[in-house]
């Protein structure tokens, strides 16, 4: 490759399955291409997958999204789907565990269990953690919206301010969280103002980076040309107006523009126990 070439972003889809929650996937992946100046993850979480459904589904996902796999399944039949597909499509994946557990297993003169989770504590932390995922995926992307009257945190953004995976991660740290994408010319779900329990945030960024990001996404869908999507002008009115409601509304904002989705998620909490500790 020429020096001229590698400056040149690089976007390319990720795919983290686990039947657990993924949170060591998630590390791993954010470990691994932090090594790639100019690589930038497209990240597909596929947790709790943990029948032969959910499987087909993921498979399906990787699919049309073709990228690189990473997986920790201990289910054998359910691995074996997987690798079978992605053997059969040539495409690159890795169980992150086998080598560690392979190596453990010599030390130890020991099998491995196969145990889904068996890292973790089966404790009521663990499992309202469980359940805080679950919410996170019913109400993603504006499902339900109803629902989230029940939420810990509701977020609210244009389209790729990466609500979804930081609503994700916030549920993988106990906190149920919803989200709703903020469409031009559709008006914010009037519900949202009897709200009083949960903590509503908006999420936004540069449009530059926003347009990039979505043409990008495009290409990987086998979509050419502008669009209203991708246009920065029509990019930069979204966001305008985006701020103007938020400020209208007295929404706290955070910018995902330079923040991962971990310190996404820190800022978002530490402003989360704020307006707790402000209201007792």
């Amino acid at each position: 490759m020429s020096n001229r070439n590698k400056n040149i972003a690089v976007y390319f889809h990720v795919h983290l399955v686990s039947d657990s929650t993924g949170e060591t996937l998630v590390a791993m992946m954010k470990a691994s291409c932090a090594q790639f100046r100019h690589a930038t993850p497209l990240e597909h979480l596929h947790a709790l997958v943990r029948t032969e459904e959910q499987m087909s589904r993921t498979i399906h996902d990787i699919e049309i999204k073709p990228g690189v796999v990473l997986y920790t399944i201990a289910n054998p039949d359910r691995r074996k789907m997987l690798e079978e597909f992605c053997a059969d499509r040539r495409i690159p994946a890795i169980s992150i565990l086998d080598q560690s557990l392979a190596m453990l297993g010599r030390y130890l003169g020991a099998s491995v269990t196969h145990e889904v989770g068996a890292q973790r504590t089966l404790d009521n932390e663990y499992y309202d953690r469980i359940a805080a995922l679950d919410f996170a995926m019913a109400h993603d992307d504006g499902q339900n919206v109803t629902g989230l009257k029940n939420a810990d945190i509701v977020l609210l953004g244009i389209s790729r301010t990466s609500k979804t995976p930081t609503s994700i991660y916030l549920a993988n740290r106990g906190f149920k969280t919803g989200n709703i994408p903020l469409v031009p010319t559709a008006p914010l779900p009037v519900i949202l103002e009897t709200f009083t329990d949960p903590f509503i945030v908006g999420l936004v960024a540069s449009p530059d980076r926003i347009a990039q990001i979505r043409t990008q996404r495009l290409v990987g869908l086998n979509e050419k040309g502008t669009t209203d999507y991708t246009d920065i002008d029509k990019v930069r009115d979204e966001m305008r107006q985006a701020k103007r409601m938020f400020v209208k509304k007295g929404y706290p904002v955070v910018d995902v523009t330079r923040r991962s989705i971990e310190e996404t998620a820190a800022k978002i909490i530490t402003l989360y126990h704020k307006q707790k500790s402000d209201r007792s």
